[in-house]
């Protein structure tokens, strides 16, 4: 087996998931490696070294696991940004649109303070909806995003052009061509 070097090298493609056509870029490979995952939690940071956060936003779901760690890392706390209808308490919503329909995401309402700088984190970013969406309801709350890290960015799709385009700071560890 060679030897992993790369965080691209930890990351499994499953051809035609969820549906014919689509090649699923599968991060629970990443996650599941000791190396691999501190590489990966390591790279999303090292673009920030020395940048203040008061808190580290995480998409639903598996921002959460990468928001969580990099919130632990940097000693801030950690804000899940969910699918509606997933969190108790009082939220706002923002609507967003997907290849083949819409979504809707939440935040608690009480979740950002105004003036609070927040790093967003997702796994991947395809065409940039749901982050731009995230963005939307930090900047609600009075919160201001510093930075977008991704692991994987899918460059055909736009997401990385649609969120410069809001003037958001990009970081991706790695891209892979293709849907």
């Amino acid at each position: 087996m060679p030897r992993k070097t790369e965080i691209k090298d930890y990351i499994r493609t499953i051809v035609d998931f969820p549906h014919e056509g689509i090649m699923f870029r599968d991060v629970t490979t990443l996650f599941a490696d000791p190396r691999g995952f501190r590489m990966a939690i390591d790279q999303l940071l090292h673009p920030y070294a020395g940048v203040r956060f008061d808190k580290v936003v995480g998409l639903e779901a598996r921002g959460f696991i990468l928001g969580g760690a990099v919130a632990h890392q940097l000693s801030t706390g950690f804000v899940p940004i969910r699918k509606k209808g997933k969190l108790p308490g009082a939220v706002i919503s923002e609507e967003y649109q997907l290849e083949y329909g819409e979504a809707v995401v939440e935040i608690h309402d009480d979740a950002i303070e105004a003036g609070e700088k927040v790093l967003l984190v997702d796994d991947l970013l395809a065409t940039g909806g749901t982050a731009e969406a995230g963005i939307k309801l930090v900047e609600r709350l009075g919160g201001e995003i510093i930075g977008c890290a991704f692991v994987i960015d899918l460059p055909e799709l736009g997401g990385r052009t649609r969120l410069e385009a809001m003037d958001m700071d990009v970081h991706a560890l790695c891209t892979f061509d293709g849907a």
